[in-house]
């Protein structure tokens, strides 16, 4: 979250766009005080994430780096590259929860999509294509594109909690 925020707020201000910008400036604040309360109650050594703490961190040095040096580079083009990379990153970020799309289909239960993301993700992502889409002249691939894909797979996984539910999986065969 903090790295794909970053990405954004560089690429809003080398748009001007201030929805952009600001609106992930939040995210960008939010993210580091979730990372934060997640390194606090899970330690350095956590195995919630692949890798580790300090990997993360590296990494999301890394991302913020190069794209703070891309965005002052003064490339022509530097917009279109970061843009692209938030691409990237939108479409990771809105598709994770349908990594348990397998598991969901042999144990019959919803219960791993966590259903108050999936309807952020719905609604931050219909927000997003209405404004990549026809708020911002001439429209912007790089807004609408991955906050249409990130819609589709909120409506996909709001339809695998309609069929399945959230029924324990503790009955099912093993």
């Amino acid at each position: 979250m903090v790295s794909n925020s970053f990405v954004w707020v560089c690429y809003g201000l080398l748009k001007g766009l201030p929805s952009v910008y600001m609106s992930n400036a939040v995210g960008l604040l939010l993210g580091a005080y979730y990372f934060k309360c997640f390194i606090e109650f899970c330690g350095p050594m956590a195995i919630n994430l692949p890798g580790t703490v300090s990997q993360h961190i590296k990494g999301s040095g890394c991302i913020v780096l190069l794209n703070l040096c891309l965005a002052l580079s003064g490339l022509e083009n530097a917009s279109e590259i970061i843009g692209k990379e938030g691409v990237f990153y939108c479409i990771i970020l809105f598709a994770s929860p349908l990594a348990a799309l397998k598991h969901v289909i042999v144990t019959k239960s919803a219960h791993s999509i966590p259903t108050p993301f999936t309807l952020a993700c719905l609604l931050n992502c219909m927000a997003w294509t209405v404004v990549g889409w026809w708020k911002i002249q001439p429209s912007d691939f790089n807004i609408y594109f991955p906050n249409m894909m990130g819609l589709a797979c909120a409506v996909a996984q709001l339809v695998l909690k309609g069929v399945y539910g959230n029924s324990s999986t503790k009955d099912l065969p093993k």
